[in-house]
């Protein structure tokens, strides 16, 4: 096994509407999609995400476009319009997400 950052498998869009961001993880080839599936969970997200201290995290799959959209509540410091904190909102958590720790097998 090797680890790798999910930016090297993976490529993400972002966007947010009030206090929830939206975030779609897109594998760049299928045969990530298992692998993508078993790692990048809701809890691992969740964890990834504490510091903003999300209410949820929700994960829906997208298996035929090999795509994923998480979707976290109340992570906006309180949506982009409501917010002097700029920073913390959209290309940023993607940015954060693809961060992401991911273990890959390696072949002999």
């Amino acid at each position: 096994m090797k680890t790798v950052l999910l930016h090297s498998i993976a490529h993400a869009r972002t966007g947010d509407k009030g206090n929830r961001s939206s975030i779609s993880v897109i594998a760049y080839d299928a045969k990530d999609w298992d692998t993508l599936v078993a790692q990048v969970t809701e809890e691992r997200v969740a964890q990834l995400f504490a510091y903003r201290k999300p209410t949820a995290v929700k994960r829906y799959l997208l298996p035929k476009l090999h795509a994923m959209n998480f979707v976290l509540d109340d992570v906006l410091d309180g949506g982009v319009n409501g917010s002097l904190n700029l920073d913390s909102h959209g290309k940023t958590l993607s940015g954060l997400l693809l961060s992401l720790p991911i273990e890959l097998e390696t072949t002999s």
